[in-house]
């Protein structure tokens, strides 16, 4: 079985799943105004453009929010884990998982940094966080 569900990329998420396989947190941003945008998406909310790029993020951030889920029991996942709602440097909140911390230690601002994980095998590469060291 596999340790983890291993997305399906579009066109639009295609360069974030490559990025993290190079071991870069990437992020979209609307070519004409530059905003950025997570998820990513074909149209800027914005201001309606189809273009865009990216940015790599610094992977620094602090948590948001965060919950520890509990069921259904997935058979894949090692409990208990921390499912936190990062808002990174760049103004963006992204989902992950907290890694390297108890429970009982998370808190809302908690400081956090990216690391990278291969799981599948090493053919998914995922972005976690940890207390920024």
């Amino acid at each position: 079985m596999a340790s983890r569900l291993t997305p399906a990329p579009s066109r639009e998420t295609e360069f974030f799943w490559s990025g993290l396989k190079d071991q870069k947190l990437l992020i979209q941003r609307c070519a004409d105004c530059q905003t950025l945008r997570v998820p990513p998406r074909p149209m800027c909310g914005r201001c309606q453009s189809l273009q865009w790029d990216c940015v790599e993020s610094t992977g620094r951030g602090t948590v948001c929010s965060y919950v520890m889920p509990k069921y259904p029991p997935l058979p894949f996942l090692e409990y208990p884990y921390i499912v936190a709602l990062i808002d990174l440097e760049e103004g963006v909140r992204m989902v992950s998982n907290l890694c390297d911390v108890a429970p009982e230690e998370v808190t809302n601002g908690m400081a956090v940094e990216a690391f990278y994980e291969a799981f599948n095998d090493d053919e998914l590469v995922l972005h976690q966080f940890r207390p920024a060291r």
